[in-house]
């Protein structure tokens, strides 16, 4: 028995490897690195992806628009609204005998500039009152806040106004105006009106 053969695993087979990496071995190994590349490089697009939408998300959140409480609070917006239209209707109605009720309902809405600027103009209004026996019918026709925080409202406010004289016919006119109000210890006070 010759001990060469012995040793030859396959006989009649001739040993080809001469140390050089064969072609077909390395486009099995490219092959098998392929999908760990692909998926890495999927991995880290869908990661940037999020985080570029939770930024901007995040930015979407964060805007004025969605602090303004008047577009996402229905409930306190409609309470402000309707607190100032009954508020205005009530200052600025008067009779020629009623003028002191007047005063007094604008002390328990206004404060402030706005109360300031009432009394300086009210006194006009009462002289004017008793002397050409002036009744002054306010009505809130539509009201709209334009801001809206936790403490502090914006409104633009549009009113209808009845003047009436003693043995005259009635006239109409309109008004509009721009309104501040505060939040103060669970009720709105005007704290600013300005016409536009």
């Amino acid at each position: 028995m010759n001990s060469d053969v012995a040793l030859d695993p396959e006989p009649g087979v001739e040993e080809t490897e001469t140390g050089a990496a064969d072609p077909q071995d390395g486009a099995d190994v490219s092959r098998r690195r392929w999908p760990r590349v692909l998926g890495a490089l999927l991995t880290v697009a869908l990661i940037a992806t999020g985080g570029a939408l939770y930024a901007e998300g995040r930015q979407l959140r964060d805007t004025p628009a969605t602090a303004n409480l008047a577009l996402t609070d229905a409930e306190a917006t409609t309470r402000v609204t309707g607190d100032v239209s009954s508020a205005l209707s009530k200052v600025f109605s008067y009779g020629p005998g009623a003028t002191a009720t007047t005063r007094a309902a604008a002390k328990e809405v206004l404060a402030g500039k706005a109360l300031q600027q009432y009394a300086a103009l009210f006194g006009q209004v009462e002289r004017q009152s008793a002397d050409q026996k002036l009744t002054l019918t306010t009505e809130v026709v539509r009201a709209g806040v334009t801001r809206l925080t936790d403490d502090s409202a914006h409104l633009l406010v549009f009113l209808d106004q009845v003047y009436e004289r003693r043995g005259r016919t009635p006239t109409t006119a309109s008004a509009q105006l721009t309104v501040v109000a505060e939040l103060r210890d669970g009720r709105w006070w005007i704290v600013e009106i300005g016409s536009t």
